[in-house]
């Protein structure tokens, strides 16, 4: 577990490097009050560990850029790859004054460390696309969803990538690309249902080309929020979250309320039936992560609403697998 006494911890993403594991966290100061207004008053903390369970805070990483920039609001959550070169990549969530942070936009920094970041422009790298994706001002939803940035290379096993990400390819449908899955919303359909995965591509993790996203809208969520997609125990597995007031009538119907959920496709790209997703049963856990370590994949994510309020603590690693039957993730005792 990791809890600060003086911030609030909530979505996280993580690198292995030297063994070791790296979080990098959002984080709010608690004399805020209010855990609401953390959302507009967040840095990214980092922290290490040898076992998943007792963390080394370090300075922290990244804090919203102080002149004008499409980060120059807030910087949100994100994703840690590293490339054929050794350098390390940061792509997160940016908003900005200009739009009163109420467009979601992604960039990158870069470290050879993981301690050290260097922004890489001041510019958004992806934006998003009205040809496929919601934009701000034409639905009743409350801002441009463009977020959560998660890049992997969907790469076949044993090609000699450096990426330190343990998804590769074992359905042959792999490309050696650079993949972006993104939290966007489809531009059809009824607001509450148009949750969508976004789907971006590159050749060198700085150009991108935006893409239709990788799942269908009007499966029951608002958003899929924070997504991931590994290889767990064989089986290509798509993790997302949405909360409760983002759930659409069929979703609380389905799944009675909102938090982590799980579905497996025949390849990290999907297809991916939505409607077929299911609760991770857990009552507090929410923006999860799948983190390998010793051999077993485990499920990490932010405590949020306890029986005295917002929780903003990381939890301790779950141990879980894939049950084929179930149809997503499930703990492992």
């Amino acid at each position: 577990m990791l809890r600060l006494t003086d911030r609030w911890i909530w979505d996280s993403w993580y690198a292995v490097h030297e063994g070791r594991h790296h979080v990098f966290y959002l984080q709010a100061d608690r004399s805020l009050v209010d855990p609401e207004r953390r959302h507009r008053h967040p840095s990214i903390g980092h922290a290490v560990s040898d076992d998943l369970r007792h963390w080394e805070v370090l300075p922290d990483a990244l804090a919203p850029s102080t002149e004008d920039a499409f980060d120059d609001w807030t910087t949100w959550t994100g994703s840690v790859v590293r490339d054929d070169a050794g350098t390390w990549w940061m792509f997160y969530t940016g908003s900005r004054h200009a739009d009163d942070g109420l467009v979601q936009r992604i960039g990158a920094a870069r470290s050879t460390d993981l301690l050290t970041w260097d922004k890489v422009s001041s510019d958004a790298l992806v934006s998003s696309d009205a040809r496929w994706y919601e934009q701000y001002g034409t639905a009743a939803w409350g801002d441009e969803a463009w977020r959560d940035p998660f890049v992997f290379r969907h790469a076949d096993p044993g090609d000699g990538s450096t990426d330190s990400s343990t998804n590769s390819s074992t359905d042959g449908s792999a490309d050696g690309r650079w993949h972006m899955l993104i939290t966007a919303r489809a531009t059809h359909g009824p607001d509450a249902g148009r949750g969508v995965v976004g789907h971006a591509v590159s050749d060198d993790l700085l150009s991108w080309d935006v893409l239709p996203p990788i799942t269908q809208p009007h499966t029951g969520f608002g958003q899929l929020e924070v997504n991931q997609v590994e290889i767990v125990d064989g089986i290509p597995t798509l993790l997302f979250c949405c909360d409760t007031p983002q759930l659409d009538a069929d979703g609380l119907a389905r799944h009675g309320r909102g938090g982590v959920f799980s579905v497996t496709g025949p390849s990290l790209l999907g297809p991916f039936d939505i409607a077929a997703a299911r609760r991770f049963d857990h009552d507090d856990l929410y923006a999860a992560r799948l983190v390998a370590h010793a051999g077993r994949w485990h499920l990490i994510g932010f405590r949020n609403i306890g029986a005295d309020g917002f929780i903003g603590e990381l939890s301790d690693p779950i141990p879980v697998t894939v049950d084929p039957a179930h149809g997503g993730l499930v703990r492992v005792d």
